[in-house]
């Protein structure tokens, strides 16, 4: 007899997963994207300037990044329930040592490693439990699960400022520790598909699920040398340059709006109708990207190029009426842009180096975004004015666009390269078959 990991189910209790992957984004991502209510309390609190305050942020996301090959690897050793577990055990004592209020850097090591550490570790499984049971529905199960990063963004915004509003700062981060405890819940109820027997004369179907379920065993997780290719060293340098940019709005949204004088809670209603404007920017582009009308690179090109000259145009913004407008078409465009960015590694390194390629990806990708908040924080200690953080956003994307743009051309052109190989053994073919006749 033969051990092997059961079919998935496509269905059944893999809806349950599914709703399970859902709240696990939003009480880790969602959690990420609204730090900016917090920005000014913390800056004020302390004393200190914008760059220094935007290390927190900056931690948090570099700490995201850098764990995924970490967190892949305990997925293998382990298992997704183990690992998401341990990640809401981290996440949450990460917040609940940052409400004590012990200093800054105690921040950088709380809200920064811990919180970190911990979104990483419940967000990777997450999604690698979603792929373990389905198939047929994988899409629709994707598109469900990442949009509880969305909904919950637009449900937090208003709760979170009601907190800060009610118990400060310090006992907002308090009680989302204790929301963040949920992660355990989610992970203990990702439940691992059972091992089952089967005869050694499997059928030819056996076999197919057995490839499409079973990883390959002892494969390493990450083939550096791909690093090596043009096109994906051109699509890496492109996700620093999108990285130091991506993280920056959210951040600086809200001390933007607070110094025209608005409303605490109108920069929180911006925050959630960002939040839901990112939801259809998922859904619409994903939709666009697989009726193939242009080339997943293309599609990418226009996108990222119009979100930076959305957030170039931004800060002309004056009233809450114009900077919810320039909010919605970033949040659209940011959704769009997370909906192909990713699988646009396939069009590069093809479906066998997809893995490798991701982690390689996702590994120098912390660069930007650690360095970007930062550098936008300093640029606004430099001016005193906060719209030097959009303008400086806006260039890192539109400059990122650029490598885009060489990568579909180097990707085109060993298309077209292998597309003529091909066509000359073919015709190499009927040519010895015309002479052995």
């Amino acid at each position: 007899m033969k051990s092997r990991r059961a079919a998935p189910p496509d269905g059944g209790y893999g809806w349950v997963v599914v709703m399970s992957a859902f709240f696990i984004m939003g009480l880790t991502a969602a959690v990420l994207k609204n730090f900016g209510l917090f920005f000014l309390d913390i800056q004020s609190h302390f004393g200190v300037r914008t760059s220094t305050t935007s290390w927190v942020t900056s931690t948090t996301i570099a700490m995201f990044h850098l764990g995924a090959p970490v967190a892949s690897a305990l997925t293998l050793q382990f298992s997704q329930r183990v690992v998401i577990i341990v990640g809401g055990l981290l996440t949450s004592s990460g917040m609940l040592l940052a409400s004590l209020d012990l200093s800054l850097p105690c921040l950088y090591l709380s809200m920064g490693i811990l919180q970190g550490t911990g979104i990483c570790f419940s967000w990777i499984p997450a999604n690698s439990m979603v792929s373990h049971y389905f198939v047929r529905w994988r899409p629709i199960a994707y598109a469900i699960a990442s949009s509880g990063e969305c909904v919950f963004a637009i449900i937090f915004s208003p709760l979170f400022q009601w907190l800060i509003e009610m118990y400060s700062w310090q006992g907002a981060f308090l009680i989302i520790g204790g929301l963040q405890l949920n992660l355990c819940v989610c992970g203990a109820l990702m439940r691992p598909l059972e091992t089952v027997q089967s005869p050694i004369q499997e059928t030819k179907d056996s076999l197919e699920v057995d490839a499409t379920v079973l990883p390959p065993k002892r494969k390493p997780i990450f083939q550096f040398s791909l690093i090596r290719k043009p096109e994906l060293f051109l699509y890496i340098l492109f996700a620093i340059f999108a990285a130091a940019g991506f993280f920056i709005p959210p951040l600086f949204l809200v001390p933007f709006a607070n110094s025209l004088g608005m409303d605490k809670y109108w920069p929180a209603s911006i925050l959630s109708v960002l939040a839901l404007a990112d939801l259809a920017g998922r859904l619409i582009c994903g939709w666009i990207a697989n009726m193939r009308l242009l080339r997943n690179l293309q599609l990418l090109t226009m996108v990222v190029t119009l979100l930076g000259v959305v957030l170039l145009l931004l800060p002309i913004s004056h009233n809450y009426w114009s900077i919810l407008v320039f909010s919605s078409l970033y949040g659209f465009l940011f959704g769009c842009v997370v909906a192909i960015h990713v699988t646009s590694i396939v069009d590069i390194v093809t479906l066998e180096g997809f893995n490798s390629g991701l982690g390689l990806f996702m590994l120098f990708r912390s660069i930007g975004g650690f360095m970007g908040p930062p550098a936008a924080g300093w640029l606004v200690d430099q001016m005193n004015d906060y719209s030097v953080a959009f303008y400086f956003s806006g260039l890192c994307l539109v400059s990122s666009a650029v490598f885009v743009v060489l990568v579909d051309r180097l990707v085109q052109k060993r298309k077209d390269v292998e597309a003529d190989v091909q066509q000359a053994m073919n015709q190499l073919e009927d040519w010895d078959g015309e002479k052995v006749k």
